[in-house]
């Protein structure tokens, strides 16, 4: 079963939504929870911890149905240590997953900021060998590969070749107005990069990480435009990933929701499932 979008957000453990996007007393266990509103969700843990545990893989293979997708970054060992040098250590990383590969969808390649034009044929390296039935993305952070110049060009061109999709981290909306007193802003904008966004499309799966702000109507004035292009991508036959995150992420879940909805209301796509949480809600 392939969906026309996949909408995920950066995890699924968080323990701020419970009592809102899961009920109050959930279990640790929350997968399944999860998956039975988002159909997908960013694996950031494997970039600072590497690859989970066996039993843990195990785990969720059984909890995730079969439309789901995890999308996982390379660990930061291979990355930022090693800067793609070993790519061993990369392939061992994937084999790890094998339990998951029917439910991968496009790893991510975060590249360190300081990865610049003359570390391209490392990425190509990488992306040559890459297994042709796992889909990848790839995050650049480098500010060359956003002056449309020919180091972008050089990118994009390479990207394109092997079918690897370019992330576009979409920082608009938590960039949009200082942080004031709000810690969960002010965390935001000195974690992520402040770097333009560039839509556009290199492969088969266009993955969004839209990072949103805490005020609703800046996120939704911002996430207007990309309506038209998502409607654009899933009609062309590709199929777009959207990971919606929010300044501290409490409100993420919510935010999604209510993105995908207004989506919605231009491009045919499934109704999401009520939340756990409010399910519970409705029968005390």
């Amino acid at each position: 079963m392939t969906l026309p979008l996949y909408l995920g957000l950066p995890m699924w453990a968080n323990q701020d939504w419970l009592g809102t996007f899961y009920p109050r007393h959930a279990k640790s266990d929350l997968l399944a929870d999860y998956a039975s509103v988002f159909s997908s969700v960013e694996g950031n843990t494997t970039f600072y911890s590497g690859a989970p545990k066996v039993e843990t893989i195990a785990a969720w293979a059984r909890q995730a149905p079969p439309y789901f997708r995890f999308c996982f970054k390379l660990p930061a060992s291979v990355t930022h240590d090693q800067r793609l040098t070993n790519l061993d250590a990369a392939w061992a990383f994937l084999d790890a997953l094998a339990p998951l590969h029917d439910r991968l969808g496009p790893t991510m390649v975060q590249l360190p900021r300081d990865f610049g034009p003359d570390e391209l044929p490392q990425l190509e390296a990488l992306l040559e060998n890459w297994p042709a039935q796992l889909p990848c993305a790839v995050e650049v952070r480098h500010p060359a590969f956003f002056h449309k110049g020919a180091a972008e060009k050089a990118l994009n061109q390479l990207l394109i070749t092997y079918c690897a999709n370019r992330v576009m981290l979409d920082v608009r909306p938590v960039f949009s107005t200082p942080a004031g007193d709000h810690p969960g802003l002010a965390h935001a904008q000195q974690e992520k990069p402040k770097l333009p966004l560039h839509v556009l499309s290199t492969g088969d799966f266009p993955v969004i990480r839209f990072i949103g702000h805490i005020d609703k109507t800046i996120n939704i004035h911002y996430f207007a435009p990309w309506k038209a292009r998502l409607d654009l991508w899933i009609s062309q036959g590709k199929t777009p990933f959207l990971f919606v995150h929010t300044a501290d992420n409490r409100e993420s879940p919510d935010m999604a929701r209510q993105l995908y909805n207004a989506l919605g209301e231009l491009t045919c796509l499934p109704p999401l499932s009520a939340f756990p949480g409010e399910t519970q809600n409705q029968l005390f």
